[in-house]
């Protein structure tokens, strides 16, 4: 006589599903982040079984868009194989408690977002009322920091008020002196927010730079969705304890001069150049509208072949993540860069506005954007202006 061997035990949510549910889901899924269901109780989560299941087993959840081809990043939520299958049965097998003593403690999470412990939070002087309906134009708000010395800033977030109705945030900083009416495409970049995005936050010894009187300057993108909605948004701030060795620079290369055929499934744009000086790479935000398709960064060989840095194959519009290298790469001065995005204006796009229209660049979500954004870390002597004179 044979005997089988014993089966193992159904998973139960608080021995075995609660660990991977706060280690890669509570970041979204919970009261107040982004998510639309809170995955923090077994009351909460129980419902979402099957759901949860399909969404791991399809990859769609933890959203993740790198291209494994290129790369590895330190914050790479992708569950491995065991967790999906834990996963998955535990939905199939019933959903079952389990004993709550075997629950892990409640992870303590950051109160209004996910940056710990932020050593300042400044807000909008005012609400904006977005409408219910039509196109609003880009809305610029002036955020004085109050900075009576130099501050080196080595995390920051964007906690938004009203996220459902905002496309993106662009956080200048404007030094005093500077009339960021002119061109605030010009002032350093203190961070950038799109759906999806977690805080910033850079290495030790590395940080961005806010000198004193300077003044944060939100550019806000707001996308009516039926409902009328205020928004007050915040930019929560972590100092760095000690002067950094490298100096953080959110540098992009973009394009606003492409044309994209009516239907065409492909439409290529690309943009490049060479790199000013020295620098460490640290990672990649590329940033479309709704008929981005993929998006790739490359650096151009001696030999002219393409050296692929990141390539993201799946671009989706309302999940615009941040890929933050696990390790630096080096640039030398002269490097050659290439950013290349693809676009899909076919019927065969269901997020596609119009497939019949001719695209170009332009604000709205209904228009095209192609940009790049990468940061660097570089000698603390420079900034962005600074770096960008070759020597």
């Amino acid at each position: 006589m044979v005997l089988a061997p014993p089966m193992a035990a159904a998973p139960a949510f608080y021995h075995d599903v609660l660990p991977i549910l706060q280690s890669r889901c509570q970041q979204c899924h919970r009261p107040g982040e982004i998510a639309p269901m809170s995955f923090v109780t077994y009351r909460e989560t129980r419902p979402w079984a099957r759901a949860i299941r399909d969404a791991v087993r399809s990859r769609k959840m933890p959203p993740w868009f790198a291209d494994p081809c290129c790369g590895k990043f330190a914050n790479d939520p992708t569950l491995t194989p065991a967790e999906i299958e834990t996963l998955a049965a535990w939905a199939d097998s019933g959903a079952a408690a389990g004993d709550e003593k075997d629950a892990p403690p409640p992870r303590a999470w950051p109160s209004g977002g996910n940056l710990s412990a932020p050593d300042l939070v400044l807000e909008m002087a005012r609400p904006f009322e977005v409408p219910a309906k039509g196109a609003v134009e880009y809305q610029y708000f002036t955020i004085p920091t109050g900075f009576t010395g130099d501050r080196w800033i080595q995390g920051v977030e964007v906690r938004p008020g009203a996220p459902s109705v905002i496309h993106h945030v662009v956080v200048y900083i404007v030094e005093p002196g500077e009339d960021w009416k002119r061109a605030p495409s010009q002032s350093d970049m203190l961070t950038v927010y799109a759906p999806g995005t977690s805080p910033d936050l850079w290495p030790e010894g590395m940080a961005k730079l806010v000198k004193a009187g300077s003044d944060l300057l939100l550019e806000i993108h707001y996308t009516p969705n039926g409902h009328a909605a205020m928004d007050r948004t915040k930019v929560a701030l972590m100092f760095a304890k000690s002067p950094p060795q490298k100096r953080v620079l959110t540098l992009q290369m973009a394009s606003d001069h492409f044309t994209i055929a009516p239907r065409d499934a492909d439409a290529r744009v690309t943009v490049s150049g060479t790199l000013p000086n020295d620098a460490l790479l640290l990672g990649f935000f590329p940033h479309m509208h709704l008929r981005g398709k993929a998006f790739e960064y490359d650096r151009i060989l001696e030999d002219g072949r393409p050296d692929p840095m990141f390539r993201v194959s799946h671009y989706n519009f309302y999940w615009q993540l941040s890929y933050r290298l696990a390790q630096s790469i080096p640039l030398n001065q002269g490097t050659r860069l290439s950013w290349t995005a693809w676009y899909d204006n076919s019927a065969n796009n269901p997020l596609n506005p119009d497939p019949g229209a001719e695209v170009h660049y332009g604000q709205q979500s209904w228009e095209e954007m192609m940009v790049g954004f990468f940061d660097v870390a570089v000698d603390p002597r420079f900034d962005r202006k600074s770096f960008f004179v070759r020597e």
